[in-house]
């Protein structure tokens, strides 16, 4: 039997919304104010994770000392970059979102097909965001989740499986994911997602994304439609 798809779950920041790079840059800053100066190539690696993840990760891989990455010092950095980046989606002139991402989540209501986001943000950060772009009033969305509303971020399949319970739907093969990083695509293939589409717009080239197996990779979000609804 042909298991139609119902629910397609979004990344936000390098899919939905540009500004993977603006995020990378708050990252890198916070860690340099905090005295680590990473390169902007290694915060890429860890951007589809839960925030305060990326962060331990980070230091793991820049302070030789270990007795300094403690989890308060994990927390202030986190406390600094969530202020950055709320103050970030306030005040910055414009969040731009892809062209046809709008577009996408319509046409996907129109087959039935309900549109999650989930994010590695925390839901402070999310919210600022999806309030601001009014995608939840404008009825482009139907449920948003965040890394710090379940027991573990990406790859974990958590954040997937709550909104499938939201909508009470059982069998993975009904769901896709779409994300631009390495843990969203390992996120929605520890969910058992019957498709999991690697982006290239954001942190991950389609050369990166090749290396996790994605069902499919895809270069503009419109191509989504025509993969879930076949």
């Amino acid at each position: 039997i042909f298991m139609s798809i119902k629910l397609v779950v979004f990344d936000i920041a390098g899919t939905t919304i540009q500004d993977e790079t603006g995020v990378m840059e708050a990252f890198r800053s916070t860690l340099k104010k905090n005295g680590y100066d990473v390169p902007m190539k290694e915060v890429a690696q860890v951007m589809g994770y839960k925030k305060i993840e990326a962060i331990a990760i980070l230091l793991e891989n820049n302070e030789p000392d270990k007795s300094k990455i403690t989890p308060e010092r994990i927390g202030t950095i986190h406390t600094d970059f969530v202020n950055h980046m709320i103050s970030f989606y306030q005040n910055s002139p414009a969040i731009a979102i892809f062209p046809h991402a709008e577009d996408t989540f319509r046409k996907l209501h129109d087959c039935g097909i309900k549109v999650g986001l989930n994010t590695g943000f925390t839901r402070a950060i999310a919210d600022t965001i999806i309030n601001r772009l009014q995608w939840q009033e404008k009825g482009l969305v139907d449920y948003l989740t965040a890394s710090d509303e379940v027991e573990n971020g990406r790859p974990h399949p958590y954040m997937i499986n709550k909104m499938m319970q939201a909508f009470g739907i059982i069998d993975p093969a009904e769901v896709a994911k779409v994300g631009d990083t390495e843990v969203d695509v390992r996120e929605g293939q520890n969910a058992g997602c019957k498709y999991v589409i690697g982006i290239t717009t954001g942190s991950f080239t389609r050369e990166e994304l090749e290396l996790y197996h994605p069902t499919h990779i895809i270069d503009d979000i419109a191509e989504v439609i025509d993969i879930v609804t076949h």
